[in-house]
């Protein structure tokens, strides 16, 4: 009942308050009164020499008389006046009737413009009063599950484990729990309690949102699927209803999926903040917690949540009883990316010239959601060019333009820049040519394409897990090949090299902080794993190490970019011949494929086998 006198006593204020407003407003906005007239009494007044100033806006002409009275006409035509009018102001502003005129372009705007903004003044207010009515009395909650949750699977966007491949051992994992939704009565005989919750952790793209689905779609049960920034609003206490209201839901629906997208914007480790323990995510947080615990283990409820940031998730979230199965989802292999690429290609149609399995085998490092861009990529400039089947030459330019982005064609590059790009990815492909463990080079271009002026792309020949120091420390010299070449062949150095930097520097610190790959420092994890900041655990966290410590590493990481630069600087010198061969080739044709860039060092090494045998031809003779 007060809630109600409440309500009714606002919109009565806001009432009040806006016929107030709209009464000042009038009071101060009260315009000068001028009188509308005809066409013929407006030419009647410039006859009879009446007028003293006139204004033409647009088609509204605007007059004073002598009297000071004004008057105003809306112009069907501009020609008239221009025919009847404009002759008689000349004459009159010769003799000095006419004092001044004005023409100016504008747009009049209709008489119902001005109370617009009384409008929205009033409209604001009664907006801000219900949504504060709202909180007060909760009724901002009731709509909560129609705007945010989706509490069934769309049939025209149900998926199954038949849409997902590459991830075999994944779908092994989540088997079980379509099992239970299905069939649960066989576990709890059994005295077994399945998972509350499964947490998908993996790098973005590689189908975690897909496995979700999948699972819903083959247990044939509702799916609640919201994003974990929905939970946090403006409003203090709404994420913490926002939860309850889901598993509320949930409860009613049982069996069902609760799906908690980018959990980690709700579920952030608690006391990394400077607001203390009590800010809304936190309040969110325990909220959420709560409601884990509070269903039985097999209630028929099973939450998934999906995160590429697992580490920075509060240690409660992960306990057993609440995400009791953590599933990483990984890049796919070779035979998985093959199995994406049939899975994407279901409603396309490909030229006899297409081969899944050699596409596989170049697109190492892709995940599920590059492989889609990738064929929907070539699809569409398949189309471009009127074709009716997508062929291998579109696959390949689109491998190009996911990795490096659209060339840029069209760009004026000046000669001296066109010149340094040469020898700059001259150098790379020549030092990564003579590396032991350098991926070999599938093409050079000096083509700008997305932000780079040009690119050598190296194509890796296996999958592999782990990597050593020797690869690392040449993946390094592979990187300064371009810096080296820019200072041995054009005697200066261009900003060009930067990322190339900024990525070996990379490399060498981890090698050295990470990886414990310095003799000098040994295996030891310098700092933290974790490359998340927390502006509140930063002032309570000391580092790990001391000044004297964080001086070696500097030295270390500087020891070995200098060693990385030198022996890149030796391998360009003793090739001399293939840099300069490259930088040529690629200022005449743009672009070189792997056959071409190997076709230029089959003439020099045989120029240079005499030599390499270290004997003379006319010493020979004798």
């Amino acid at each position: 009942m007060n809630k109600k006198r409440f309500g009714a006593r606002g919109i009565i204020y806001v009432l009040l308050l806006f016929a107030l407003v709209f009464a000042v407003f009038s009071y101060f906005n009260k315009g000068e009164e001028v009188k509308k007239i005809s066409y013929g009494e407006m030419v009647n007044y410039f006859n009879t020499e009446q007028v003293s100033l006139f204004e033409l806006e647009g088609a509204k002409l605007t007059c004073q008389l002598k009297d000071g009275t004004k008057v105003q006409h809306e112009l069907l035509s501009l020609g008239m006046f221009e025919a009847e009018i404009m002759p008689m102001v000349l004459e009159q502003q010769k003799a000095g009737i006419i004092e001044d005129y004005n023409f100016s372009e504008g747009f009049v705007l209709p008489w119902w413009v001005s109370f617009l903004p009384y409008v929205f003044l009033f409209g604001a207010l009664i907006l801000f009063f219900v949504m504060t009515n709202r909180q007060m009395n909760g009724a901002g909650r009731t709509g909560f599950t129609k705007s945010r949750i989706r509490n069934e699977v769309d049939p025209a966007d149900k998926k199954t484990f038949a849409d997902v491949a590459g991830a075999d051992e994944e779908k092994e994992e989540l088997v079980e729990i379509v099992d239970f939704l299905k069939a649960p009565r066989k576990y709890m005989e059994l005295g077994a309690r399945i998972p509350k919750g499964v947490l998908l952790v993996g790098p973005p793209g590689t189908g975690k949102t897909l496995l979700a689905k999948a699972v819903a779609g083959e247990a044939g049960v509702p799916f609640f699927s919201i994003s974990g920034s929905d939970f946090v609003e403006l409003y203090v206490g709404m994420g913490a209803s926002r939860v309850r209201e889901l598993f509320g839901e949930a409860k009613k629906n049982n069996p069902c999926i609760v799906f908690i997208d980018e959990i980690d914007a709700v579920g952030r480790r608690r006391g990394t903040g400077l607001g203390g323990g009590h800010d809304e995510r936190e309040q969110t947080l325990n909220q959420l917690l709560v409601e884990m615990d509070g269903f039985g283990s097999n209630a028929g409820i099973i939450v998934i949540a999906a995160t590429n940031r697992a580490d920075v998730l509060d240690p409660a979230l992960l306990r057993p009883g609440r995400f009791d199965r953590q599933i990483y989802v990984g890049y796919p292999d070779q035979e998985g990316r093959e199995a994406i690429l049939k899975v994407h290609a279901r409603k396309k149609t490909f030229a006899p010239d297409v081969d899944f399995s050699n596409i596989a085998k170049g697109t190492i490092g892709f995940t599920g959601a590059d492989i889609e861009n990738l064929l929907n990529e070539a699809a569409l400039l398949a189309a471009r060019r009127a074709k009716k089947e997508i062929g291998q030459q579109e696959i390949e330019e689109s491998i190009m333009k996911v990795i490096a982005g659209p060339e840029k064609k069209s760009r004026k590059i000046v000669e001296k820049e066109r010149r340094l790009t040469a020898f700059h990815e001259a150098g790379h492909a020549v030092v990564a040519q003579f590396l032991e463990t350098a991926d070999p080079v599938h093409e050079i271009s000096i083509i700008p394409r997305g932000r780079a002026g040009g690119y050598t792309l190296s194509l890796p020949k296996e999958d592999l897990s782990y990597s050593t120091r020797k690869v690392m420390f040449e993946q390094i010299v592979g990187l300064l090949g371009g810096r080296v070449s820019e200072q041995l062949y054009l005697e200066d150095i261009s900003t060009g090299a930067s990322n190339d930097i900024q990525r070996a520097s990379g490399i060498a610190r981890q090698m050295v902080t990470k990886y414990g790959m310095s003799e000098k420092l040994g295996p030891i994890l310098y700092g933290s794993d974790n490359d998340e900041v927390f502006i509140g655990r930063d002032f309570t966290t000391q580092r790990a190490y001391s000044e004297n410590v964080a001086a070696k590493i500097d030295e270390e990481i500087h020891a070995i970019i200098d060693r990385a630069y030198k022996t890149a600087e030796q391998i360009l010198k003793d090739h001399e011949a293939e840099v300069r061969a490259t930088a040529e080739a690629l200022l005449t044709k743009e672009r070189l494929t792997a056959e071409e860039f190997a076709a230029i060092f089959a003439p020099i090494e045989q120029e240079s086998a005499p030599e390499a045998d270290g004997k003379n031809p006319e010493n020979n003779e004798e």
